[in-house]
């Protein structure tokens, strides 16, 4: 009975509280299913600041699942410049030309359905089930296992398949009939804004009186989540190529599958891949990649590329890897005496607009003036 009790306090409580706390966002003006899908996925491992101008441009280029669909994966990947994880994007253009071809273009509305499409999996379906269409569907995330962790005193690793599961079925049963749209949207703002990572705020938690981890002084060590595994760190040189005109800069375009597929970047290559140690000297750095991207380029371009002076470093952190890249600025005869095939390309400033670059080439890039700030 008690349970029940809390249970209850909990979402009556945290519903009261977000239709006064809840804040203007973008997508939630609209109860169009694409928008919130559109939403949903560019928020996964994003920021809710970040994401907004993101969200606002990419329905206004893609307004509907079929302009989506119709749409050049490059402009779509150019639309997702900065965003990362940009499997994200490929994948939510493969659903919506699924959704196009079998639905007309209209998002389907059942789970079963919805989970079948590119990319989805249980929280998104969940999500966009609850939040479009307020289906009584869980959708746990980061924030969702946080605040069930801390209000109902949950000692298992979230990490955890099992824990996951069993907080679904929490989180359903949770969900007032016909609230689920409020509700789910609730608990996801509750860990935002107030049940956050690192010192929650639990003097304007308005389920407080009732929170077991709070009670217990546990409300800073919970959830507990298993560690992952560090990203492995790769050192790599990197080469901003300009052409004696200081009109153009070279840059390669990735294979078309694994990392950062099809997008485009400042030609790169790891110290280790090519025997060069982590520790080797400004100069010889230019001097090599000068030589590597001579050979790279063919023997048309042989000897076109010139060391200059290196620029600085970068870092970039995926799931897996972490990139430290020296950068050199090297010059290159032109386009005209040093023909170039695929995947190397001149691109000059208006050209940038239309190539879809990872964000570490696109700070790179701005800190040089051919993107602007």
């Amino acid at each position: 009975m008690q349970e029940q009790e809390a249970k209850a306090y909990f979402s009556k409580e945290l519903l009261a509280w977000y239709r006064v706390q809840k804040r203007d966002l973008p997508w939630r003006r609209s109860r169009d299913p694409y928008h919130i899908w559109v939403s949903e996925v560019m928020l996964q491992q994003t920021r809710v600041e970040t994401v907004k101008p993101y969200f606002k441009r990419f329905v206004t280029l893609f307004p509907t699942v079929d302009a989506l669909a119709k749409a050049p994966e490059e402009k779509v990947l150019k639309a997702w410049e900065g965003l990362g994880y940009y499997s994200r994007a490929r994948n939510l253009q493969s659903a919506a030309r699924e959704v196009s071809e079998r639905y007309g273009g209209t998002v389907p509305d059942t789970k079963e359905r919805f989970s079948e499409l590119k990319g989805v999996g249980p929280y998104t379906a969940g999500a966009v089930m609850s939040i479009a269409f307020n289906r009584r569907e869980p959708a746990v995330d980061g924030n969702v296992m946080r605040v069930l962790s801390r209000y109902f005193c949950i000692e298992e690793d979230v990490a955890k398949g099992g824990t996951r599961a069993m907080m679904e079925r929490l989180q359903y049963e949770l969900i007032p009939e016909g609230e689920a749209s409020d509700f789910n949207q609730a608990i996801m703002e509750l860990g935002a804004l107030v049940c956050t990572p690192k010192s929650p705020h639990c003097l304007t938690c308005p389920v407080m009186e009732r929170c077991a981890g709070r009670l217990e002084g546990k409300e800073e060590s919970l959830p507990i989540k298993t560690k992952a595994k560090p990203p492995r760190p790769e050192y790599r040189a990197c080469a901003l190529v300009v052409s004696e005109d200081g009109g153009s800069v070279l840059l390669r375009k990735r294979p078309a599958t694994g990392l950062l597929a099809d997008m485009w970047e400042l030609p790169h290559v790891e110290f280790a891949a090519m025997g060069w140690p982590a520790a080797m000297a400004d100069a010889a750095v230019g001097d090599a990649l000068a030589g590597w991207l001579g050979a790279e380029l063919g023997p048309e371009a042989s000897g076109a590329v010139r060391p200059a002076e290196p620029v600085g470093v970068a870092e970039h952190t995926f799931s897996h890897i972490h990139w430290n890249l020296r950068v050199h600025r090297l010059t290159a005869a032109t386009a005209e005496s040093a023909p170039l095939q695929e995947p190397y390309r001149w691109v000059d400033r208006a050209g940038m607009e239309v190539h879809p670059l990872p964000n570490v080439f696109v700070r790179l890039l701005k800190a040089e003036g051919f993107i602007p700030a």
